[in-house]
């Protein structure tokens, strides 16, 4: 079943296209990693699937119904949670403070007790200033910042890019459990071999378009797209 699907959509600042007719779908249960070089649109394609790009045309469906028109805060109400690249959790607040922030979540403490059953780092160190983890724990909190809202879908925008090496692979494992917690993911990145390794299928923009698209370990294996887009050649 699909979930979210963007139709010829366009869009960018000002009077500057940087998406230039995207058509891609996400379908329920999977993993979806949008790829591509830097200023391929990447992190464009996510703002506008969020409500975050002042100019869109074209149609975002999500659930079968657009949404296009409207504001970011229906979009999450809706269903889609957000982790951007920064300023994605607040520093001078506490672990436990992040969590109690989020609104419109049901039965918070509760959510908040499952959350912490998922992230047990986060529980035991739930008194601790979110300024003070390591790059590791912020991204733990950050997606358990946008978990509390029980989304159906999350759109993480290069959530290993903060990251030291060590720990990326430990982001990869958490993206990967996700859909296992009943969540969608929409993933941009630009360790794209990594994401596609442990995703259902790809997407690699070019120029604000769809450059290759299909099944992610297809995608690992073609040559034009490792050598052009994932950043190293199949055999190297």
């Amino acid at each position: 079943m699909t979930l979210l699907e963007f139709e010829n959509v366009r869009g960018g600042y000002a009077e500057v296209d940087i998406l230039n007719g995207i058509s891609l779908s996400l379908r329920q249960g999977e993993i979806l990693t949008v790829a591509g070089t830097n200023g391929a649109g990447k992190s464009t394609l996510a703002k506008a699937a969020v409500g975050l790009l002042p100019r869109v045309t074209g149609r975002i469906v999500f659930e079968g119904d657009d949404l296009v028109p409207l504001p970011t805060e229906a979009r999450i109400a809706r269903g889609i949670g957000y982790v951007p690249q920064v300023s994605n959790v607040f520093g001078s607040l506490s672990i436990l403070e992040n969590l109690q922030v989020v609104v419109g979540v049901k039965d918070q403490a509760r959510r908040i007790g499952e959350l912490f059953e998922a992230f047990p780092v986060l529980a035991e160190r739930k008194r601790a200033r979110a300024g003070s983890l390591s790059g590791g724990e912020r991204q733990q909190l950050a997606f358990a910042r946008a978990l509390m809202t029980r989304p159906r879908l999350m759109i993480l925008d290069e959530p290993t890019a903060a990251l030291s090496p060590a720990k990326v692979a430990d982001a990869f494992d958490l993206i990967a459990r996700l859909p296992s917690l009943g969540v969608s993911v929409l993933v941009v990145e630009q360790r794209a071999r990594q994401s596609l390794a442990i995703s259902d299928r790809g997407c690699i923009l070019d120029g604000g378009q769809v450059a290759l698209a299909g099944d992610a370990k297809i995608l690992l294996a073609d040559e034009r797209a490792a050598e052009l887009y994932l950043g190293q050649a199949i055999h190297a």
